[in-house]
């Protein structure tokens, strides 16, 4: 769900686009699931397990990561669910669309789903506090490996890292941004190197192709197998990105850049720890960096942080990008969001977000202190929203695509049966510190569902208490107020009733614009509209208009834009004789009435603090005005 500005200006189609495309998708896409093997076997093999490093153990673990990489990645994401393209777009808000407007005529349903939908997005921000976190301390970790005198500065130099890396969010990523495909190249590059080298120690490793092996261990080891899984897991951590990354770079270099460069590393990368730890078991302290010679360590500890640096930035732009989707659905109040590129609109920054999710990272390092302890947080989060996908694409597949419900059902029964055996064997870590990512998701699904509530039940009432707009407008023009020269625009979230901010301004001022427009604007269920589609206009009475923006949750709101694509009907809005005017709705909570009063009171919080929306929808500050009114609720 990241937004980098990959700096490609080649037409796609061409084969130099999609080689830059697959390069750049390196970077953005696999950083995550490429910093997994840092710490993936010294998980799997913490003491607090009880797993031991014997032939038969590692064999088996081998094969089961990669038998993992291979069905969840490859046949699950790879081959399955990128074929689940909403007008290009992907991701869990991309993948809820689809499924939720599949089945628009049963709204019980599609509540439910957008539910979970929600949910899944919730759970994102979980993600994207641990794999900061655990991602630049497990390579920083490496110092540990070169002399453990410089093991009390890990956790200083991995915050530094984290606090520069998110001061430099308000500055933009576009310039570094294109050095991310080359340098994640140079990081996949060196994790194949290093382990094909160590292979030569213990050649039987590569027995670990053959899928007996991993079902010999889950046999063999029972319960500690299970709870193995949990750790295994974290290889996949980051999977889900090609999905809800597919919008920036299309499915086809994905692929590509799995297949000719991801896969093969990752498989090299772990083939290789897993011959040390055949010929050295001793190496399970750190296999990653045991895999290097002394004279390449601290090199390796050097490229393992810019690249988890790199893991991080996706994951932050991805939060950036979901928060931004939750906030034109209606899942959560405006916030300030500036814009970093000129030169892309997928460059943004929350500042809010940004330094919220910073405190808890910072938290999470100092809290959990290591990354086996970390480890233990990590995987709860991401095998929900596995499970989640899998479930609305049983939705998009059957109703949707209308393919025979048997097929569904073996489909996606078959990776929903392998997503909720991990998702059972992350949920054993709750105590260990799985309950983090679940209380921050729960946390944000409550915001979520109270501010989604809260502007339902503030809308029915505006509705229920609204003058109807066409027969106010014809009884005021039967005996008109003075008209001035100019254009007055009236926001409002309701398009048949007469707006608050109009009232007023007859009320205070007593006079009436040349020309009035009154505006709503509707946000889809889908990624982008067409500027053909953009908008509709409905003339009233003397003048007067009904104009309706439409946007996606990808789209960019800009309403002096919009409002150019006007002139074709023979509306031109001049930007210094046109106003805009603004209702704010005060939220006053009142007992029984919509929610509890104690959700009323923080939705009334919210709706206080949320951003100004001339802010919001790019309008001129120095044509705006703003009027306010109480509501109860």
């Amino acid at each position: 769900m990241s937004s980098q500005d990959t700096g490609l200006k080649t037409p796609p189609g061409t084969p130099q686009s999609l080689g830059l495309l697959s390069l750049a998708a390196l970077g953005v896409v696999y950083g995550d699931i490429g910093t997994s093997p840092l710490y993936v076997m010294k998980t799997v093999f913490d003491p607090i397990h009880g797993l031991t490093v014997s032939d038969t153990n590692v064999i088996g673990i081998i094969s089961l990561i990669f038998w993992t990489l291979m069905v969840v990645v490859s046949l699950k994401y790879i081959t399955l669910i990128l074929r689940a393209d909403n007008h290009g777009e992907g991701g869990i808000m991309a993948l809820l669309s689809l499924a939720s407007s599949s089945v628009a005529n049963r709204p019980r349903l599609r509540n439910i789903l957008f539910l979970l939908g929600a949910f899944g997005a919730a759970l994102f921000f979980g993600d994207g506090v641990i794999t900061p976190a655990i991602s630049v301390l497990s390579a920083v970790e490496g110092l540990e490996v070169a002399t453990p005198l410089l093991k009390p500065y890990v956790l200083p130099i991995t915050l530094a890292v984290l606090i520069g890396l998110f001061m430099l969010q308000q500055r933009g990523t576009g310039g570094i941004g294109a050095m991310f495909g080359p340098v994640t190249l140079i990081w996949f590059t060196t994790l194949g190197l290093a382990g094909l080298v160590n292979i030569a120690l213990a050649p039987q490793i590569l027995t670990a192709f053959n899928p007996v092996h991993a079902l010999a261990f889950c046999l063999n080891n029972g319960w500690l197998a299970f709870i193995a899984f949990g750790a295994v897991v974290l290889a996949v951590t980051g999977g889900e990105a090609l999905y809800a990354d597919m919008g920036h770079f299309g499915a086809k270099p994905i692929r590509l850049a799995w297949y000719g460069c991801v896969l093969p590393a990752l498989t090299l990368n772990y083939l290789g720890q897993g011959a040390l730890l055949l010929s050295n078991p001793s190496a399970i302290s750190n296999p990653f960096f045991l895999l290097f010679p002394s004279w390449a360590l601290y090199a390796a500890v050097g490229l393992a942080t810019v690249a988890t640096v790199i893991a991080s930035q996706a994951v932050i732009s991805g939060v950036f990008s979901v928060t931004k989707q939750a906030i034109q659905l209606g899942f959560l109040p405006r916030m300030q969001i500036k814009h970093t590129s000129d030169r892309k609109i997928g460059q943004i920054y929350i500042p809010f977000v940004n330094w919220t999710l910073l405190a808890a990272v910072v938290m999470a390092v100092l809290g959990f202190g290591s990354s086996s302890n970390l480890a233990a947080a990590y995987g709860v989060a991401v095998t929900a929203t596995m499970v989640i996908e899998t479930i609305l694409t049983f939705f998009v597949l059957r109703y949707a695509w209308n393919y025979p419900l048997l097929l569904c059902i073996l489909a996606t029964g078959f990776f929903l049966a392998i997503d909720t055996t991990f998702f059972a064997a992350t949920i054993l870590k709750i105590t260990q510190g799985g309950w983090f990512p679940l209380v921050v998701g729960s946390a944000i699904f409550f915001v979520m569902l109270t501010w989604n509530r809260g502007r339902q039940t503030l809308l029915e009432h505006l509705r229920s208490a609204a003058i109807p707009l066409q027969p106010f407008l014809e009884s005021l023009m039967a005996h008109p107020p003075a008209r001035v020269a100019g254009t007055s625009v009236f926001l409002t979230a309701d398009p048949d009733g007469v707006p608050h901010a109009l009232l007023h301004n007859l009320s205070h001022n007593q006079v009436l614009h040349e020309r009035v427009v009154v505006l709503t604007v509707m946000y889809i269920e889908t990624p982008r509209i067409l500027k053909e589609h953009r908008i509709s206009i409905k003339p009233l009475v003397d003048n007067c208009y009904q104009i309706t923006v439409r946007y996606g949750f990808k789209d960019e709101p800009n309403l002096p834009y919009a409002l150019e694509l006007c002139e074709p009907h023979g509306l031109v809005f001049e930007p210094l004789k046109t106003s805009y005017f603004l209702s704010r709705e005060i939220v006053v909570p009142s007992p029984g009435r919509g929610m509890g009063v104690w959700r009323e009171r923080f939705f009334a919080a919210m709706a206080r603090n949320a951003s100004n929306a001339a802010e919001y929808f790019q309008l001129p500050a120095n044509r705006v005005l703003e009027l306010g009114a109480r509501v109860e609720i």
